[in-house]
């Protein structure tokens, strides 16, 4: 299966229909190819993937200029770069194979090898907890599409965590048993992709020029790893290619892995360490001040995504302040439409997958300036004190009938999920420049004030005479709920 002619990646059409496509039928059908048809992790690793190869083969952009202009020679630039290095996208064979290593041998002589599916990391296998898989056995045949986008994705986003040792080109492989996160994972960073009207134009939208990328850490483009692919994990310059340069990294190989010809077993040990930020920028994290010190925005699975977008928005301005979100967003985006798609896996501290999360935002342009951007903050944080206000009003329920298990989690959950249907309301603030007096009567002020009302009702009933007493006392406190001066976000954009 080669993956430049065989159909592998799922996308949608512009009639709304979906189907598998090769790389040169992808980039071929690009400009009329609505979105790309799979779950957040994989959207991630495979727009890193086509990325890749759109900047090998331009050798650029070079600069804004080249960048604004590169559309209309993507698809035939691509089509030669693709039938040039057509052999280094096998899957299967004798020869060299992609994210593939060559020579990989089973560290103990009486090992079977591992299952093929524990490459999908939405599948139950082994350790890894079951997401959207409920299959009891291990022992399963992939197709050859699904392991193509498994392997690419695992690549990316294989958490941290013990793992077995083989011997890659008569070496063990590196880590002695352990393995650190692949690029995509480390504090579940969340990614952040510029979204245009067809395949094309969001890869356009995404890509890097020179200058860009020679400013951030650690300032070189370096060739795809297909290009220059390690030998084994003691070869120095292949290996500073791959974990240390821009293009090196976008494909890498976290992993030595080796698929098995019957599709249902893989070798899989330890491949290259991948340092991770400050060490290397990814070019879609967005970094944020924490505390004292730099980080990377997480993502977690209790708090939305739009929640996050006021520091996602952060542009970029000098090589001395770090501080913003995807580099995509230094372009000059003038004619942009401004819609992003913001998504993470999130992790435990053990380097367990807890969840997927993804979310599609049609963002004003004024959040791309601070003045709309703060307004979207302050809308934020209105509303997350409202939600400390229904907390306090259910304790105050419970308390008053010596309630002790009344669920809080239950207030909050309800209480989000019922803002969360105003959101074009948060996004007016932005626009509008709401000011903390003008909150409350706003749009996005009245329908965080209906949302808090509706949680507390859900979860406090009045009833009998003690409830409606109990209920009476909470909602006096909703009522007197944190104002919109002590919701102001602080100064500067610090998330904890």
């Amino acid at each position: 299966m080669n993956l430049t002619r065989d159909p592998w990646i799922p996308a949608v059409r512009s009639d709304g229909t979906r189907d598998l496509f090769s790389l040169d039928e992808l980039f071929g059908q690009a400009h009329t190819l609505q979105d790309l048809a799979v779950k957040p992790h994989e959207r991630i690793a495979l727009m890193r993937l086509l990325l890749c190869i759109t900047q090998a083969a331009l050798d650029g952009p070079a600069d804004e200029e080249a960048w604004e202009s590169c559309g209309p020679v993507i698809q035939p630039r691509v089509a030669e770069y693709l039938s040039k290095w057509r052999s280094k996208f096998e899957l299967f064979g004798d020869g060299e194979r992609f994210l593939q290593v060559s020579n990989l041998l089973p560290g103990k002589s009486d090992d079977e090898g591992n299952p093929a599916t524990k490459l999908d990391l939405a599948l139950a296998t082994g350790n890894t907890p079951i997401l959207f898989d409920n299959a009891a056995s291990d022992l399963r045949t992939m197709p050859g599409y699904r392991a193509a986008l498994s392997l690419l994705t695992h690549q990316c986003f294989s958490p941290c965590g013990r793992i077995a040792v083989a011997n890659w080109n008569g070496k063990d492989t590196p880590g002695d048993g352990s393995s650190k996160h692949a690029p995509c994972v480390p504090s579940s960073m969340v990614h952040t992709l510029l979204v245009g009207s067809s395949v094309l134009e969001t890869m356009r939208l995404n890509l890097l020029t020179h200058e860009i990328i020679r400013d951030v850490p650690p300032r070189r483009l370096g060739r795809p790893i297909w290009e220059h692919l390690p030998a084994c994990a003691g070869d120095t310059e292949a290996v500073e290619n791959a974990t240390s340069t821009y293009l090196g990294r976008l494909v890498p190989l976290s992993r030595s892995i080796r698929l098995q010809s019957d599709r249902t077993t893989i070798i899989r040990a330890n491949g290259l360490d991948f340092p991770s930020f400050p060490s290397f920028r990814e070019a879609s994290a967005t970094i944020i001040q924490r505390k004292d010190e730099l980080g990377l925005l997480s993502a977690s699975t209790g708090r939305s995504l739009w929640r996050q977008l006021a520091p996602i928005t952060v542009r970029r301005k000098s090589a001395g302040d770090p501080i913003s979100g995807p580099l995509a967003l230094m372009h000059d985006l003038r004619s942009y439409e401004d819609r992003i798609w913001v998504g993470a896996l999130v992790t435990g501290g053990d380097g367990k997958i807890e969840d997927v999360v993804e979310g599609s935002y049609q963002i004003p342009r004024s959040m791309l300036d601070g003045a709309g951007r703060m307004a979207y903050e302050r809308g934020v944080h209105y509303a997350e004190a409202s939600e400390s206000a229904v907390i306090q009003a259910v304790k105050l329920f419970a308390g008053e009938l010596k309630i002790r298990n009344l669920s809080h989690d239950r207030a909050r959950q309800c209480f989000w999920t019922c803002v969360e249907q105003s959101l074009p309301a948060l996004f007016a603030v932005a626009r509008e420049l709401t000011t903390d007096e003008e909150m409350p009567k706003s749009g996005w002020g009245q329908a965080v004030r209906a949302a808090a009302l509706d949680a507390y009702r859900q979860v406090c009933p009045c009833q009998t005479p003690r409830q409606i007493q109990a209920h009476a006392l909470g909602l006096r406190r909703l009522s007197f709920k944190t104002t919109s001066k002590s919701a102001k976000p602080k100064k500067g954009i610090t998330h904890e």
